[in-house]
């Protein structure tokens, strides 16, 4: 994920929300790894074994080769209301530096000229008191609805409150671990890819690219319950390959990125010099402050280790995967989508009608596959959701 926000340790009804296998995997990954906050940990159960997992490295091979394609159809909703008219939506962003925010912004931006609504952005510059006025600040304008962009419902709980006594209608962005409905926080959706779906693709990459071999590092932000069950499905799903071991669980606040990675990259080189072989970062955001690491250590732009964003997929990553610059793929979210599908999920809720339920599937983007693009947009959804709209 990709908050700045610091928030408490996710509730068990919170991760229960991502499903059984989730909470399975999350066992899994509790032991392997042990860990309490701190600004690097490393597991003391060993995860490396001989054999190197044929029938895990298979499966996965076989998972990335679906998920690189680029060439699916559209498998969101081909049915629904027609648009309504003249209808305001107030966008809160946890921060619009975070490229994600601002890609799904954007989207949103570009689908509400489509049906002619008015949307506003109130920027909540990535602190939890920006956030709380800039939720305030939304709840006051009294729109038609209000997007939860990238943060906790519940660090703007007395806001949240607020809006659903006023009869407005709330759909988040990453604002709840799981996709779909809710009823605490109430959300009449919230729009994300399945955070076990994403952990579980960047695991299973590297188990492909490595062959079942590979000494791993994770990096996560461990304050933000999304990011840290996604970092903990995927240690948990490395851990279902016997050839692969994990070397560090680096916890590193999002906030604190652009200080703190570049001097851990130049720790964990000293600490790992031949066995660090791939790394996945629960935020493509980590792999900029790491680039001048790498780069002041000598090493080279393609590697190793491999490097593999767990989720976002902005721009500046898909330029560093593109010219090799220590970035070799993401599982990047198809933000300007998810922008148009705001808008669908917002026009059901103006009709009375209920979410659509869509959730995309996840994507991996590889200099092979991007084509040179600096984002994943996936073909179709314009064209269903016009039709829908009867624009």
């Amino acid at each position: 994920m990709h908050r700045s926000r610091k928030a408490d340790a996710p509730r068990a009804d919170r991760v229960g929300r991502a499903g059984s296998g989730a909470l399975a995997l999350l066992a899994i990954a509790a032991t392997l790894a042990g860990c309490q906050r701190g600004s690097s940990e490393t597991p003391t159960v060993p995860t490396t074994g001989p054999g190197g997992c044929p029938a895990v490295r298979a499966a996965a091979q076989a998972a990335v080769a679906q998920a690189e394609r680029t060439d699916t159809a559209w498998d969101g909703p081909t049915t629904g209301p027609a648009a309504v008219s003249g209808r305001t939506v107030v966008f809160v962003a946890e921060t619009m530096t975070n490229p994600g925010v601002a890609g799904v912004a954007n989207g949103l931006r570009e689908a509400a000229r489509v049906v002619g609504w008015d949307l506003r952005v109130i920027d909540g510059a990535g602190s939890p008191a920006g956030i709380q006025a800039a939720m305030s600040e939304a709840v006051t304008l009294r729109p038609s609805g209000i997007v939860i962009g990238g943060f906790d419902p519940g660090s703007t709980a007395q806001q949240v409150a607020d809006a659903a006594a006023a009869g407005i209608p709330l759909v988040g962005w990453h604002a709840v671990v799981a996709p779909g409905p809710s009823s605490r926080p109430p959300l009449f959706t919230n729009v994300t890819t399945r955070v076990e779906d994403v952990a579980g693709i960047s695991a299973q990459w590297i188990i492909a690219h490595s062959g079942g071999r590979a000494g791993v590092v994770v990096f996560t932000d461990a304050s933000v319950p999304f990011a840290r069950t996604k970092s903990d499905l995927i240690t948990a799903k490395l851990a279902t390959c016997a050839g692969v071991r994990l070397l560090a669980y680096e916890n590193i606040p999002i906030p604190d990125a652009s200080s703190r990675t570049p001097r851990e990259i130049a720790s964990l080189l000293a600490r790992f010099p031949d066995t660090w072989t791939h790394s996945v970062a629960i935020n493509d955001l980590y792999f900029a402050d790491a680039a001048p690491a790498f780069r002041a250590a000598g090493r080279k732009g393609t590697g190793p280790p491999f490097n593999i964003g767990a989720g976002d997929g902005d721009p500046s990553a898909f330029q560093r995967i593109n010219s090799g610059q220590y970035q070799a793929a993401t599982v990047p979210e198809p933000l300007t989508q998810q922008g148009w599908q705001i808008v669908d999920e917002f026009n059901r809720a103006f009709s009375h009608r209920p979410a659509s339920g869509y959730v995309a599937p996840t994507h991996v983007s590889t200099a092979a596959n991007s084509a040179g693009a600096t984002t994943w947009d996936p073909p179709g959804y314009r064209e269903a959701y016009r039709r829908i709209w009867g624009r």
